[in-house]
């Protein structure tokens, strides 16, 4: 009965160390997801901001499409990733329903910034309201197409928040330096010209996902090799 008795013991301390092993293991996401975006949203941005200030035309493709084309990636590597992890720890769940609600928001806001405009005309348009400007120089009087003002800064308020909040619940660096950044380039945008936005736009993508995703990957490489 000792025997068995002890042996059990040891069979409960052996599952208990891999239990912690398998958790240390996936306390880091791999980085591939973090790579994707910061890639995707720092090429379209920089991407914009030349096209903006060499101005040039694309034709009818606009190149952030490619942020939705690379939606089938992330699909695909979260349905790996989800397979190969056998643990999931409560603040791995909180932080995957911080990165959903994120990706939620991101769609939200642009969804508004394509559809308020319109409705709003349509809306003074039901009214009797006709919307003019008349510029100052030649006194020409055109009509006014409601807009989003500064759109993108609004857009790096967002960017800022899930990074902000995984970097501070995992206290990791590269992205609570990446979020505070945002909101600094958040402040910077609403003084600058939409081109410089798009400028901002790629950077931000680069500081907030492109490094700290690399940072993660090399990590997750070496304890993986260990």
């Amino acid at each position: 009965m000792s025997e068995e008795k002890n042996l059990t013991e040891q069979e409960s301390l052996q599952i208990i160390t891999e239990m912690i092993h398998k958790v240390k293991g996936s306390f880091h996401e791999s980085g591939t997801s973090a790579i994707l975006w910061g890639s995707v949203v720092g090429f379209c941005g920089l991407f914009s901001f030349v096209k903006a200030h060499f101005d040039f035309s694309t034709g009818w493709f606009d190149v952030w499409f490619l942020t939705l084309i690379a939606i089938v990636p992330q699909v695909i590597i979260s349905i790996k990733e989800s397979r190969q992890r056998k643990i999931l720890t409560y603040e791995e769940s909180a932080m995957n329903a911080v990165w959903l609600v994120f990706g939620i928001s991101i769609f939200a806001l642009a969804f508004y910034n394509n559809v308020v405009p319109g409705v709003s005309e349509n809306f003074y348009a039901k009214d009797g309201i006709e919307l003019l400007q008349r510029n100052k120089a030649t006194g020409e009087i055109s009509a006014f197409h409601p807009f989003i003002f500064s759109e993108s800064s609004i857009f790096l308020i967002l960017y800022a928040i899930p990074t902000l909040v995984t970097g501070l619940a995992r206290k990791f660096k590269p992205m609570i330096i990446g979020g505070i950044i945002c909101y600094l380039l958040f402040i910077v945008s609403c003084f600058v010209s939409f081109q410089y936005d798009m400028l901002l736009q790629g950077i931000a993508g680069i500081i907030n996902w492109l490094i700290p995703g690399l940072i993660l990957r090399n990590m997750f490489l070496k304890g993986k090799a260990c």
